[in-house]
C-alpha cells in the first residue's frame, strides 16, 4: 500500500531500506553525501556478498565530484557486490530493497536528512501487491532499465566455489574480483565522462551477477583456424603468391620492376589464373578479362 510520508517518517523510511536489506539495494540520487550515521547503516553490509547494491548518481558532468565525492566513491568501493552508475542528466530520486521502496524528493545527502523539507511515497511489498502492478515495482523497473542503458563506472562481484557436494551444501564465497573500474576517468583524466569514447561503454549487464570457481560443465574449445588467404600467380614469373591486384608480382619480381616503374609494361601471365597472357597483362591490368 502506498503512503505519503515526509519529516522523521521519511528519513526513517530511507534508514530502514538501507539496514534492512538482505538481497537487493537500490540507492537513486543525483547527489550522495555521506555522514557517519549513513556509513553505520551501509557498513552492517560491509562482510555481505549477497547483498547487490546498485548505487545510480548524476550531475555534474563537468565536476563529478560534486554530485559523488572521491571519499564516498572509495567508500561504496569497499563493498563485495557493488554496482557503481553515472547518469548525467538524473534527477529522481529513489531508494528500495527487496521489500520496500521509497519515490522521494530527497537526496542521499546529510544535509537535506538534517534541513531540507522533503517528502515522498512509501510502498511496502506483500503478498498481495506482488500480484498487481504498483508505483514501486514500477519505479523498480524504470531504475533498473535506467541503469542499463548507462555506463557503468565500478562494477565488484563475488566469488563462490563450486563443487560436487554444491547442491547440498550450497555454494561457499571465496573473495570479490573487481570487473570494471573506469573512476580514474571520471575524476582525474577526463573532463565531460558521458561525452568521452576513449573506452568501449560497459553497462551492468555486460557483467554477470556472480563468479563461480571449481567443477563446471564446459565442452573442450577448438583450435582457431587461420584464415585461408586467396592464391594468385605473379604475372612475370607465375609463381604462386597472395591474390592482390594491387600487388600482382613476386617480390623478386618486383625489385626488378621497381628499377623502371613502368605500369604498361608487358607481363607473361594473368594474376588471377596463371594462364599465359602474351603481354597483355601489367601491373596497372594484372588480370585477363578474356
Amino acid at each position: 500500500m502506498a503512503k505519503f510520508i515526509t519529516g522523521k517518517e521519511l528519513e526513517d523510511a530511507v534508514y530502514d531500506i538501507i539496514w534492512e536489506a538482505e538481497v537487493s539495494l537500490l540507492i537513486v540520487s543525483p547527489f550522495i553525501r555521506l555522514d557517519e550515521y549513513f556509513k553505520k547503516l551501509f557498513n552492517k553490509h560491509l562482510n555481505n556478498p549477497n547483498l547487490h547494491i546498485m548505487v545510480v548518481f548524476g550531475k555534474n558532468e563537468e565536476e563529478v565530484s560534486r554530485s559523488l565525492s572521491e571519499k564516498d566513491f572509495e567508500f561504496f568501493k569497499k563493498f563485495l557486490n557493488v554496482s557503481i552508475i553515472y547518469v548525467p542528466n538524473l534527477h529522481g530520486k529513489y531508494y528500495a530493497n527487496e521489500r520496500m521502496g521509497v519515490i522521494t524528493s530527497i537526496n542521499l545527502y546529510d544535509y537535506s536528512f538534517k534541513n531540507n523539507i522533503e517528502f515522498g511515497v512509501c510502498v511496502e511489498q506483500n503478498m498481495l501487491s506482488k500480484l498487481t502492478t504498483n508505483a514501486d515495482q514500477e519505479a523498480w523497473n524504470f531504475s533498473m532499465q535506467m541503469a542499463n542503458e548507462h555506463e557503468a563506472v565500478f562494477i565488484k562481484r563475488p566469488v563462490y566455489q563450486k563443487n560436487l557436494l554444491s547442491s547440498l551444501t550450497g555454494k561457499g564465497y571465496i573473495k570479490s574480483d573487481v570487473l570494471h573500474d573506469v573512476t580514474e576517468k571520471i575524476y582525474r583524466n577526463v573532463r565531460r565522462f558521458s561525452g568521452n569514447t576513449e573506452n568501449v561503454k560497459k553497462t551492468v549487464s555486460d557483467f554477470p551477477n556472480e563468479l563461480i570457481l571449481g567443477i563446471q560443465n564446459a565442452s573442450r574449445p577448438a583450435r582457431e583456424q587461420e584464415p585461408e588467404v586467396d592464391m594468385g600467380y605473379c604475372i612475370r614469373t607465375g609463381t604462386r603468391i597472395p591474390y592482390d591486384p594491387t600487388r600482382p608480382l613476386s617480390k623478386s619480381a618486383w625489385n626488378s620492376w621497381a628499377k623502371h616503374n613502368d605500369m604498361d609494361y608487358p607481363e607473361k601471365f594473368c594474376h588471377k589464373t596463371g594462364r599465359p597472357s602474351n603481354g597483355k597483362t601489367s601491373m596497372r591490368n594484372p588480370i585477363l578479362f578474356h
